[in-house]
């Protein structure tokens, strides 16, 4: 089978690629350019060695060179395409709204679904470059029932990323393959280990950005109140921007107690900040909805993930019209609009959607 691999230059998609190549498939490796000719501030180039770690950043070229170096040691033929002008208009400027709405998106759902899955294979197809899959090193499992494809947890909760793939249509899932489902990351380095990859033992990326997210958003300051749930001024801040819901240090308040965010009003642009159980909600509605597996009912019972490091727990769903009310069994910290709620049962990913309010 000839198999087109997304080769980030870490580990997971270089033992993907070579997993592949050893199971006697057609592998051809791929990258995508996503950081065009932005090139550096100069206040930011000396902080360059030390800011690795990101999926977006001026050290792309490294990390593209890293890949090419893996393929040429796996033995498979490698191309670089330039995905940095659909990146910036789906992926950055829905971050860039997002944020300066006061809400807290999440890029890489997006670059996924969207960009990864959706922008790089039919780019390497328009270049001529033939195959039948589509593979990552996503810690996530794909499977086939009857006429459709499923999508599942991996099977090591600490990297399962299926939180990310959500959003992902029943095209794309038939098109992709996930060989590192079933592997936990200790197994991957040590594959790479055993192989010889110059980057077995390379950090995972931690963000989606390297570097301050004003350096994105590129807007001038906007001076605000900091307000309690009184709306009692207690400061000044510089921009909403600046703030996610749940957030403690930084807050730039003196108290006796920690105080947190609570709601970033962008009508008023305030930031109000309040006690620790202020931040513990119960229920949210959600909105852009994708689902992997349609709903038979209109109330259901499932488990739910805002986060992708959480665990799933348990949670009562309804239908409203092109929405859900998603009410937690247990109360949930700092819920956020702008993120993704993902539905699950059991290991099976139900769907999700964007969260658009909190009742």
């Amino acid at each position: 089978m000839k198999i087109l691999v997304g080769m980030s230059g870490g580990v997971d998609s270089s033992v993907t690629a070579l997993m592949l190549k050893q199971q006697g498939h057609e592998v051809i490796g791929a990258t995508m350019a996503i950081w065009g000719d932005r090139g550096v501030k100069e206040q930011l180039k000396e902080k360059l060695p030390t800011r690795h770690g990101a999926c977006f950043g001026p050290d792309e070229k490294e990390d593209i060179e890293g890949a090419r170096k893996i393929a040429e040691e796996i033995g498979i033929p490698f191309y670089v395409f330039d995905c940095a002008k659909q990146y910036e208009e789906i992926v950055l400027d829905n971050f860039k709204k997002e944020y300066l709405s006061g809400h807290t998106p999440n890029p890489c759902i997006w670059c996924n679904s969207l960009i990864k899955f959706d922008v790089l294979p039919r780019l390497a197809k328009a270049n001529g470059i033939d195959f039948d899959k589509f593979a990552t090193g996503h810690y996530a499992r794909i499977e086939q029932n009857g006429d459709k494809y499923i999508l599942k947890r991996g099977i090591n909760p600490k990297k399962d990323q299926s939180y990310f793939l959500y959003r992902l249509k029943q095209e794309q899932l038939s098109k992709i393959y996930l060989p590192l489902g079933d592997k936990t990351k200790e197994e991957i380095r040590e594959i790479a280990k055993a192989n010889g990859l110059t980057v077995a033992e390379k950090p995972d990326s931690q963000d989606f950005y390297y570097g301050d997210y004003n350096e994105l958003l590129g807007v001038d300051d906007k001076e605000g109140n900091i307000v309690d749930l009184n709306g009692k001024i207690l400061g000044k801040h510089k921009g909403i921007w600046n703030f996610t819901i749940g957030q403690r240090k930084g807050v730039g308040v003196s108290s006796t107690e920690p105080l947190y965010v609570i709601e970033l009003r962008k009508d008023t642009n305030e930031v109000v900040i309040g006690p620790k159980d202020k931040t513990m909600r119960d229920t949210l509605k959600a909105s852009n909805l994708n689902w992997i597996v349609e709903p038979k009912e209109q109330s259901f019972k499932a488990q739910a993930k805002i986060r992708s490091t959480q665990q799933p727990t348990a949670v009562n769903v309804d239908l409203s019209n092109d929405d859900i009310i998603v009410r937690f069994e247990d109360m949930q910290k700092s819920i956020a609009i702008g993120q993704s709620i993902v539905l699950y049962d059991g290991d099976l990913v139900l769907g999700g959607g964007i969260i658009s309010e909190i009742l």
